[in-house]
């Protein structure tokens, strides 16, 4: 069973920084590509930043480009998201994804296996 935990997320001020990890067991690693949304309240989840295989290729959501990179190290079997510069508007419950299908998956569907979340609150 593959399961991924996330860790990380806290309360932070605007301008500060935050770096989420998410861990996997269960399958080989390197054989999923991987994903980061957010979900504010009342809104829906949304996409954040997706990472291949290999971790070369990297793709973002606009309003978090030049402020959140996405990184993985596959001896590690752990994703990173690490954020800078947050602003208010970044609180959510963030959550990581895996995905077997896709290079580089962006949508919710595209996504098998999911965390559990972690909170990430940016006060301003």
């Amino acid at each position: 069973q593959v399961q991924l935990i996330e860790s990380g997320g806290g309360l932070v001020q605007t301008g500060e920084s935050l770096r989420l990890s998410c861990t996997v067991s269960g399958r080989t690693f390197s054989t999923y590509a991987m994903g980061w949304f957010r979900q504010a309240p009342e809104k829906e989840r949304e996409f954040v930043a997706a990472i291949n295989r290999n971790g070369r290729t990297t793709y973002y959501t606009d309003s978090v480009k030049g402020r959140f990179t996405i990184s993985r190290d596959n001896a590690k079997n752990t994703v990173y998201l690490q954020m800078n510069s947050l602003k208010p508007e970044d609180t959510a419950v963030y959550y990581c994804a895996a995905d077997i299908r896709f290079s580089i998956p962006t949508k919710l569907d595209d996504f098998d296996y999911w965390g559990q979340g972690t909170q990430v609150t940016v006060s301003s």
